[in-house]
């Protein structure tokens, strides 16, 4: 007797439900920062035109949010590499450890600028990261002098600075789950906060000879907080993962500034330009040599358990790291990234080959 239409339809339904979560995929799976995605893409659709292996997923979920992902556990649901625009933190790797993420080969791919954009035709201005301090944090030193902090009340740049224009600050930037945002506040916001003195201390140990104390641990993180917030009254604008956003609100508000990474910068030149930042415009030569204030390292988290597992991983982040992408002379260069020394490369390239994990157990 032939099956009916409907037995036809149950048993594929059945087959749909009852197919393995971990049934095989035949790409590779990349998610994290929005940084490294304008990045990604480039390798990605370069590798899947020219290697026999299908073009990679690449999604821009943050860095926070890609290693999150990154580290919920091994199998094809999830992703296999997680890209991101600062070092993975401590609470991280306990998380990849708890999900039996054991083995993380970490690739250094070379590094990139923040830059404080603004409109071509807004007025430019020269900032310290002492001022921009003053501007975005959330609580800032006390104008009395005393050894306390005040809820922010500037709301012009001239508040901070007689010589800057009389506009509001407005500020578009990445949401907590950035790896831009993270640098952000470290090199920026925490070192403009150190430069008040009192509040340098508070995260100093009392002797250099001793493990600080309990309450020097509890003092450094209050120090941390109090540094690193960002203001929630409307000066500072989450602007979400989306970069090409901040450039097309920066275009309709020409008194408004906002934080890229500097890739961006350099692919939007025609639409908006750079603040000097300490004396120092965002250029390859002033962030490869260190001078630029605001830079930081590019990084590709690999799931070694995967490596073999989904086909193609080897050969992608082999791609990445070649001299064709990211030497001196190379396409990623040309879109905005800030190239390793040569000798680093060949240390990088070294560690893939030997597939050696260095984040582990």
């Amino acid at each position: 007797m032939k099956p009916s239409a409907l037995s036809i339809i149950c048993a594929c339904m059945w087959t749909l439900i009852s197919a393995p979560a971990n049934a095989m995929r035949d790409y590779i799976d990349v998610v994290g920062s929005s940084t490294v995605y304008a990045f990604s893409t480039v390798v990605a659709e370069r590798f899947g035109k020219t290697s026999q292996f299908h073009t990679p997923k690449i999604e821009s979920t943050g860095s926070g949010g890609g290693l999150k992902l990154f580290c919920q556990g091994v199998g094809m649901k999830f992703p296999d590499i997680a890209n991101s625009s600062r070092r993975i933190k401590p609470s991280e790797i306990d998380l990849c450890q708890q999900n039996g993420v054991n083995e993380v080969i970490e690739i250094l791919i070379g590094f990139d600028g923040i830059v404080l954009a603004q409109s071509k035709v807004g007025e430019s201005i020269q900032l310290t990261r002492r001022e921009l301090y003053l501007a975005l944090a959330k609580s800032v030193p006390n104008p009395d002098g005393s050894a306390t902090t005040i809820d922010n009340p500037f709301i012009t740049w001239q508040d901070i600075n007689p010589r800057f224009p009389n506009i509001e600050i407005e500020v578009f930037g990445p949401p907590p789950t950035s790896g831009t945002r993270d640098a952000f506040s470290e090199l920026v916001l925490d070192y403009g906060c150190h430069t008040f003195d009192w509040l340098a201390q508070m995260s100093e140990p009392q002797s250099q000879t001793q493990t600080p104390s309990k309450e020097a641990r509890t003092r450094k993180n209050q120090q941390r907080r109090l540094c690193r917030m960002l203001r929630e009254d409307g000066a500072y604008i989450d602007a979400g993962e989306n970069d090409n956003l901040v450039v097309q609100k920066l275009n309709a508000n020409p008194n408004a500034l906002g934080l890229l990474g500097f890739s961006f910068l350099d692919q939007n030149r025609d639409r908006i330009k750079s603040a000097k930042i300490d004396g120092f415009l965002p250029s390859f030569r002033s962030i490869a040599s260190g001078d630029y204030p605001i830079s930081r390292p590019l990084y590709m988290y690999v799931k070694k358990a995967h490596i073999g597992m989904i086909p193609g991983i080897e050969a992608f982040i082999r791609e990445f790291v070649s001299d064709n992408a990211s030497g001196e002379s190379g396409y990623l260069p040309r879109k905005g990234m800030i190239p390793l020394a040569k000798s680093e490369r060949q240390a990088i390239k070294y560690r893939i080959n030997a597939l050696h994990p260095t984040i582990h157990q």
